[in-house]
């Protein structure tokens, strides 16, 4: 829902990627932004209202990204795909870091800004593997946001260390950063970032993709 910059990266991106989009904006005129090359689907309407949502597809999506310029539709349309039509990888941009933080208590994920948005949208959207945020000179070294498997929550941060080669350098609970230590419990919601070397990183990627207990 929205197609002004964000939304429009987005859908473009995500075309890109090899899935399925639909594009929902009030002003026909928004949908200009996604080029000749678009194959996607753009709906003219209302991103919260029921028919808009059903003739978009919501009831086969697998994900929904409220990324309109208003705080108040996005929060409502992120919680109409959820709550009504059960979009598990939902998300919504918040202007206001505040209410941002507010609705992330409610479970529903938020994100500011324009190129980070993007970015992290996609994470939330097709959650899988790790994204790559820093790295040493030589290549050898990265700092990784990594995706965890639902089983991986409520267990203690120090069981990636002992079932990888990674290192937990930080993790993003709410908007705020913390450093972990020996008694932190892993959060739904938490975003993890690790230390790995390159040569790790393929099977980091694959041990937090399943159960801790391997399953």
């Amino acid at each position: 829902m929205g197609c002004g910059r964000v939304g429009s990266t987005l859908a473009i991106d995500l075309e890109k990627a090899g899935h399925t989009v639909a594009v929902i904006d009030q002003n026909r005129e928004a949908f200009r932004r996604l080029g000749a090359d678009f194959n996607g689907r753009t709906i003219a309407g209302v991103g919260f209202d029921r028919d808009t949502l059903l003739e978009a597809g919501i009831e086969k999506a697998d994900a929904f990204a409220a990324v309109s310029n208003g705080d108040n539709s996005n929060i409502l349309a992120a919680r109409v795909a959820r709550e009504t039509f059960g979009v598990g990888n939902v998300v919504a941009r918040i202007y206001d870091p505040g209410r941002a933080e507010i609705y992330q208590r409610l479970g529903i994920p938020t994100v500011a800004t324009v190129l980070w948005t993007t970015d992290q949208i996609m994470r939330r959207l097709s959650p899988s593997g790790s994204k790559s945020e820093w790295r040493d000179a030589t290549g050898t070294v990265q700092l990784l946001e990594v995706h965890l498997h639902g089983d991986w929550y409520g267990e203690a941060v120090t069981l990636i260390e002992k079932n990888t080669n990674a290192r937990v350098a930080f993790i993003t609970r709410l908007g705020e950063a913390l450093i972990p230590d020996e008694h932190t419990v892993l959060q739904e919601g938490d975003l993890v970032h690790v230390i790995a070397t390159e040569k790790e990183i393929s099977n980091i990627e694959k041990t937090l993709s399943v159960s801790p207990d391997g399953n």
